[in-house]
């Protein structure tokens, strides 16, 4: 039998790197499952894997239809095309399963339009922007808690490969051959998204699967709202000759033909590629997108209602800073009867030095301001669109 082409570039569980670890979550003697499987179920055990179901793709709250993707159903759509690439090419499906399963566990609330308006809060307050790609590696690192045998919380402790294609998966580059970065690095080092390509051949393919698995989706979504005149449909009509003869623009044209095309084309010495004719349709998929979806107009209500409500729970949350009494604070008022005010404050003091549990304390004693603002990020880009709605709605009958 022929090896595949990148069969013995593939990433082993006996390469070190790869598998590093700061400490064991489980005693795991006598495991069946590779430790990449292992972290295929962390992530899908967590609280924030299960959260992803009520969270925006691209239309807020599914836009009153059922049948719009959520933020859950994309990680699942970027398995199913990563998982077929993969095994063209020979690659680790274990790994390329749980990259893909974890990619966006860093999302906020409202899309990407949420991230905005939190990289806005986060570049007042503490200097720096927010980004979902490194706010996801903080959460698999530090936020996510599971019970070990021992029913102590711990931290999901995920493997460097996992965590690395975790920041490095941003898909907003265009490029047309991708190939993992040589140097084994700390991962702090990522300063703004796309800064470094992943490590592995099975973090780049979890790259390209995450554009080739939204475009032909979020035309799909959009067509079924309504957003397409006579025109726009022409347009799409005309894109799709690159295609060949009766194919469409939507999910099954795209995915079937850009998985074969990268498929055909990728070698270890060229990298991760399309054709050249096959690229320039993606770019302009893409722009078309872009245009008529992502910067539509009829999205602009929804901008501003979720600015106003990441907003408002931040502006709250700041009111009971109180430096390091600042949860005590919070119980002297009785949360104000407010739901997300009282969850809040019993979230927080799992990080906090001094308290019980085995898992990172990552906000000190809540004594400066800067760890303060970290906690009340965290715990809003936690959040679903579903529990911010309800927890502005709180506001509105204080």
């Amino acid at each position: 039998m022929n090896m595949k082409p990148f069969e013995k570039f593939a990433a082993r569980t006996d390469d070190e790197r790869l598998i590093r670890r700061e400490l064991p979550i489980y005693n795991t003697a006598g495991d069946i499952r590779s430790p990449f499987d292992r972290d295929y179920t962390r992530i899908l055990h967590s609280f924030g894997f299960r959260r992803l179901k009520h969270k925006t793709q691209v239309f807020f709250g599914g836009a009153g239809n059922d049948h719009v993707c959520t933020r859950m159903e994309h990680v699942t759509h970027v398995g199913s095309v990563a998982f077929t690439i993969a095994d063209a090419l020979g690659l680790n499906l274990g790994l390329v399963n749980a990259m893909a399963l974890g990619h966006d566990m860093g999302h906020a609330p409202f899309g990407h339009h949420g991230e905005r308006v939190l990289s806005d809060i986060t570049e007042k307050y503490l200097g720096e922007k927010f980004w979902h790609e490194r706010n996801g590696l903080h959460f698999v690192d530090d936020i996510e808690l599971l019970q070990d045998h021992q029913e102590r919380m711990q931290n999901l402790n995920l493997t460097y490969a996992v965590r690395d294609a975790i920041i490095s998966h941003c898909g907003e580059i265009d490029e047309s051959s991708l190939r993992p970065r040589t140097e084994y690095i700390d991962l702090s080092e990522f300063k703004k998204p796309g800064q470094y390509q992943a490590f592995t051949w099975e973090g780049c393919v979890v790259k390209l699967s995450d554009k080739i698995a939204y475009l032909g989706r979020d035309i799909e979504d959009a067509e079924m709202l309504g957003y397409f005149d006579s025109d726009l449909k022409a347009e799409l009509q005309e894109m799709s000759k690159g295609f060949g003869d009766h194919q469409a623009i939507n999910t099954p044209s795209i995915i079937h033909n850009l998985i074969l095309d990268i498929c055909a084309n990728s070698t270890p010495e060229k990298g991760l590629c399309f054709s050249p004719d096959v690229y320039a349709l993606l770019c302009r998929i893409k722009e078309f997108n872009y245009r008529n979806i992502y910067m539509s107009p009829r999205l602009e209500s929804y901008r501003k209602y979720s600015e106003l409500i990441i907003n408002e729970l931040f502006r709250v949350f700041m009111e009971y800073y109180n430096s390091s009494d600042t949860v005590r604070l919070m119980a002297s008022r009785k949360y104000d009867n407010l739901r997300f005010v009282r969850e809040f404050a019993e979230w927080v003091p799992k990080y906090c030095d001094g308290t019980d549990g085995v898992n990172k304390k990552i906000y000190g004693r809540l004594d400066t301001s800067e760890l303060y603002v970290r906690a009340v990020v965290d715990f809003i880009s936690g959040m679903t669109d579903t529990y911010a709605e309800k927890s502005f709605e709180e506001l509105l009958k204080c």
